[in-house]
């Protein structure tokens, strides 16, 4: 058991050093594109906290471990708005601003419902996977297109200050950044084959269901990149980031990681996952809306109140 523990922690701490190493990689590779910052944040950026998700979900589904490749990516959406946004609020309470209400949260909202629906059947077909990868390319083309004609002064500088935090170097070179690309993806790679034969160890040994590993540990150790970014945004006072990190990354989660799982082997999904996790997902991301019309402020009590949810829905879980 003990050696089990040991692979799902090597596994988690590869996969957040390769994602950090790729996206700076691949930001440098934008940078050498002359991407405007705006353009590398809202793309490169916003995917680069969710890869250690899409490689453990990608891994699990190439190996067969079909339950453990959709609860990570159920179970980081959960965790991502309840858990993530909770303590943001707790430490910095924040304001809503931006596209979030007009735009962003009403398409997760329609993203999840979408997930919900199409899964009744349990699967996740080719066709179904295509699908989600077409909407997540549309959306960010548009989501570009729009921001970019409307970002302020000062959002352009602080994309800048992101991206520019990201840079390897002060004029990125091609061989810096293919090699920085090539060790990321090495990283994710060992990560996830360590934290998936890890998690599979421990659901034998436990008498656990992949399911279960998958929505717990899997996809808490998966999601504490977004649970870093966002913590040490509002730290610095931005706040109002976290937000726009969770959206984002449960979009990128629900579209390019189940889409791409799906089109390297079509999914089959438990049936608890699609009667049981996928409403409890959706019912948070509905929770979500009144919160956020509240005065346009996550406010204390309400990251309180997420954290609780959070608790309750492992409780449920676990009994």
């Amino acid at each position: 058991m003990i050696f089990s523990f040991f692979l799902v922690a090597l596994g988690v701490t590869l996969l957040i050093a390769g994602g950090e190493t790729l996206l700076r990689g691949a930001v440098g590779f934008a940078t050498i594109l002359r991407l405007t910052p705006a353009v590398i944040g809202l793309t490169v950026v916003a995917a680069g906290t969710s890869v250690p998700e899409l490689a453990v979900s990608g891994v699990a589904a190439y190996r067969g471990s079909i339950e453990i490749a959709v609860a990570n990516v159920v179970g980081s959406n959960i965790f991502n708005i309840t858990v993530i946004l909770g303590i943001c609020a707790l430490v910095r309470p924040f304001a809503i601003v931006g596209n979030t209400l007009r735009l962003e949260y009403p398409v997760l909202a329609l993203v999840t419902l979408l997930c919900v629906v199409n899964i009744q059947d349990q699967s996740i077909g080719r066709l179904d996977a295509l699908l989600f990868l077409l909407l997540y390319v549309g959306f960010t083309a548009y989501l570009v297109r729009l921001v970019r004609k409307q970002l302020t002064k000062q959002e352009s500088e602080d994309l800048k200050k992101e991206v520019a935090e990201l840079i390897p170097e002060k004029k990125p070179s091609v061989i810096v950044c293919s090699i920085l690309f090539v060790v990321g993806v090495a990283l994710l790679g060992g990560g996830a084959q360590a934290t998936v034969e890890g998690a599979s160890q421990l659901a034998r040994l436990w008498g656990w269901s992949e399911r279960l590993i998958g929505l717990t540990i899997v996809s808490v150790g998966t999601g504490l990149p977004e649970v870093v970014a966002s913590v040490v945004s509002s730290l610095r006072g931005r706040s109002d980031m976290a937000i726009g990190n969770v959206i984002g990354s449960n979009l990128f989660n629900t579209l390019v990681i189940l889409g791409l799982a799906g089109i390297i082997n079509p999914l089959p999904v438990q049936e608890s996952i699609v009667q049981f996790d996928c409403w409890w997902m959706l019912g948070v991301t509905a929770v979500l809306l009144p919160i956020l019309l509240n005065g346009r402020m996550v406010s204390r009590w309400e990251g309180g109140l997420l954290l609780l949810t959070y608790s309750a829905y492992i409780f449920m879980l676990l009994r």
